[in-house]
């Protein structure tokens, strides 16, 4: 059970708060803001946190900075907030700050999802006249300075998602002699930054500070709009800042009347007894906490599409019916048509796209007899949709008001011939919702893979103070959107695309049920997307492709088939040209991928080599669930023997495939390694 327990008058006045799992200390005085100071576990365990103030608030007309520097950290308005009361109960601390003299009152919320808090703070305005907000922290937590920690991060970018970096903090934040220079904090520091509507495009929304012997914290940024992190040396301490959209970065500002406020996107923060796996666990166990599950969740189901290294946006009848059937002869239990099925047979339909009506002349008797193709094999039926673009030769486009669109110094933004709705206005809106209940109702859909391939820049200053303010606007309605709709088709299942994983964050992630993890067509190169992938993303969603194809080897369709096993099997290819002895190896993998998909579910990600790097020869993931996990193993280069110290005393059994040779175990006092041989091959093993 939560408790908070004020400390004796004669200490520093303080409050903890205790829950399973979780230890946390906070600090407040007169003269400066509430702090948090420690972080942990347990009560008995050590801290990773050191004492730092819980907020930062950025205000126009208030010194942004009380210190010289390049953070958004010591904010004028910040530093001037002071405690004024504090509640909680099982699930939540709430912490109300003011800071009188420029109007601005904070109410702090700590909300415990699994293992970890989700954070967010709303900023009130108490003043009699308007406030102008440049920018809210999400999370802020600070470390001690002392050298044991290296921080993980994660770029990424079309076809080439999720390559992780991890260095030591010394090498990020050099020793500048703080002494030396009177006692100054340096002004330096690492940070990522978002850049328009693709929330992941160029990095991911999530770091790890990572520590053996002491504790470790990760976190992560839940918005689909602008943000920013970053990481900085404080004196004694090294400061995480997290933030939402700012003014500094993304052209972002909101202005408040007396009585508004504005609420900070939520930021997910874990701490863990371990090093970079503890913490990836830690943020697995937070990240299954906060989803909106549905039933229909549940169910897992292998899906085929027939996109990637296939039909490639161009379905007719002909082309889909044997690809229908060769699908539900592997197992497949759902079947997506691709981009195309709304395109006509001449023009250019992405400029045209928007209306999403069946394309005439398209498919020989129509859509919806290719329809009832997948389902009299066995198989759910399911659309691409790009709900969020309208081509601008598109009916829509003239058809809906000028407000319903991004616009930016009273022009449309237009991206590649395409423009942007804004789902805060109700046209905008209006024509989703009778999109999609129009779909789903007149072709019996269970599924939508919702694409997103165009970057929109900073956002739209229609009905905003700032374009960075509009683009979060919107984003927060298309999550409510998203949510709304599945509410109203509680067994269709949602896909979050996002052009490969250009936009994959947990705002969207805590109501989608999938995530395609990338684009990239080259089986050997996805192997370590989808290692890294779980790092990002919960394994039960990353949509990892299996693509086999006529032209692989036997081995080669093996490995192409593991990234789908390792995750959740996104199944594509033309399978009615595989061989016999293809077809059995794709089965195998798929029969395999369904006795593990709950375990799989229930399961925390490592890696026993280390996260993989863009160029590594064997690459590894592991799904641990305790008592047993899943090992994939994947060569892409010479042979070699792989040592795996981290399973002593564990068996190691290959299941995938049992078609072809069996990879060499051997056991070295205790400790298994494995004989790789040259790639392209890969294995998948059972761990007792």
């Amino acid at each position: 059970m939560a408790s908070t327990a004020p400390l004796h008058r004669d200490e520093e006045p303080a409050f903890e708060w205790t829950l399973p799992g979780l230890h946390l200390k906070f600090d407040h005085r007169d003269d400066r803001p509430v702090r948090l100071v420690r972080l942990a576990t347990g009560p008995e365990v050590p801290s990773a946190a050191a004492p730092w103030a819980i907020v930062d608030v950025i205000t126009a007309g208030v010194e942004h900075r009380a210190r010289n520097n390049q953070t958004l950290m010591h904010s004028g308005a910040g530093q001037r907030l002071r405690y004024a009361g504090h509640e909680s109960d099982e699930t939540e601390l709430r912490i109300r700050q003011r800071a009188p003299e420029f109007g601005v009152e904070v109410l702090s919320v700590f909300r415990v999802a699994g293992p970890g808090l989700q954070i967010r703070h709303t900023v009130r305005n108490v003043a009699d006249r308007s406030l102008v907000l440049l920018s809210v922290s999400s999370a802020l937590v600070a470390v001690p300075a002392d050298g044991a920690h290296d921080l993980l991060w994660g770029e990424s970018e079309w076809l080439a998602e999720g390559r992780w970096r991890q260095r030591p903090l010394s090498d990020l934040l050099p020793d500048i002699d703080p002494a030396m220079h009177g006692g100054q904090y340096s002004r330096g520091l690492f940070s990522l930054t978002s850049h328009g509507s693709w929330s992941s495009g160029s990095f991911l929304p999530t770091g790890v500070l990572a520590a053996e012997g002491v504790p470790s914290i990760a976190w992560q940024i839940e918005t689909s709009a602008g943000w920013h992190w970053e990481v900085a040396q404080t004196g004694a301490t090294v400061t995480v800042g997290v933030h939402g959209a700012t003014d500094m970065h993304h052209q972002f500002a909101v202005r408040l009347a007396p009585g508004e406020e504005f609420t900070s996107v939520p930021a997910g923060l874990c701490v863990a007894d371990g090093g970079r796996d503890a913490a990836f666990a830690a943020l697995t166990g937070y990240r299954r906490a906060i989803r909106e599950l549905r039933t229909v969740d549940a169910r897992l189901p292998v899906v085929y599409n027939d996109f990637m290294n296939t039909l490639m946006g161009w379905p007719t009848t002909e082309r889909l019916l044997p690809l229908i059937e060769s699908a539900a002869e592997t197992g497949a239990e759902y079947f997506c048509i691709d981009a195309g099925w709304f395109a006509a047979m001449e023009g250019n339909w992405w400029t045209n796209a928007g209306e999403w009506l069946e394309a005439p002349r398209r498919f020989t008797d129509g859509l919806l007899a290719v329809i009832d193709a997948i389902r009299a094999n066995g198989m759910r039926p399911g659309l691409w949709l790009e709900p969020e673009a309208v081509g601008v030769e598109s009916p829509i486009a003239k058809r809906l008001p000028e407000e319903a669109f991004f616009q930016r110094y009273g022009e449309r933004v237009n991206e590649a011939g395409h423009f942007q709705l804004d789902l805060r206005h109700p046209a905008a809106r209006a024509h989703l919702d009778e999109t999609v209940d129009r779909l789903a109702d007149e072709f019996g859909l269970g599924f939508f893979k919702l694409d997103y391939n165009t970057n929109s820049g900073v956002g739209t200053d229609v009905d905003a103070t700032a374009p960075g303010a509009g683009l979060l606007g919107h984003t927060r309605a298309f999550r409510d959107w998203l949510s709304d709709a599945q509410a109203r088709h509680p067994n269709v299942l949602f896909e979050n695309c996002g052009s490969g994983a250009m936009r994959m964050d947990y705002s969207i992630l805590s109501v989608a049920h999938l995530q395609s993890t990338s684009d990239q067509q080259d089986f050997r190169k996805y192997a370590p997307i989808a290692a890294a992938a779980p790092a990002s993303v919960l394994p039960e969603q990353a949509g990892n492709w299996a693509y086999p194809a006529a032209s692989m080897t036997l081995e080669e369709t093996a490995f192409a088939m593991t990234a789908g096993v390792m995750g959740r099997l996104y199944l594509s290819g033309f399978l009615n040209e595989l061989s016999a002895e293809q077809s059995a190896l794709v089965r195998e993998a798929i029969a395999l991928h369904k006795d593990w998909r709950h375990r799989i579910a229930a399961s925390t990600p490592s890696w026993p080599l280390g996260l993989p790097g863009w160029e590594d020869e064997v690459v590894a993931l592991q799904f641990d669930t305790g008592e047993e996990s899943l090992l994939a193993l994947w060569s892409r280069g010479g042979a070699a023997e792989i040592a795996l110290p981290e399973l002593n005393g564990r068996t190691v059994e290959q299941v995938y495939p049992v078609a072809l040779p069996e990879w060499t175990v051997r056991v070295d006092g205790g400790s298994p390694a494995v004989e790789v041989p040259a790639g392209p091959a890969a294995r998948v093993f059972e761990v007792r």
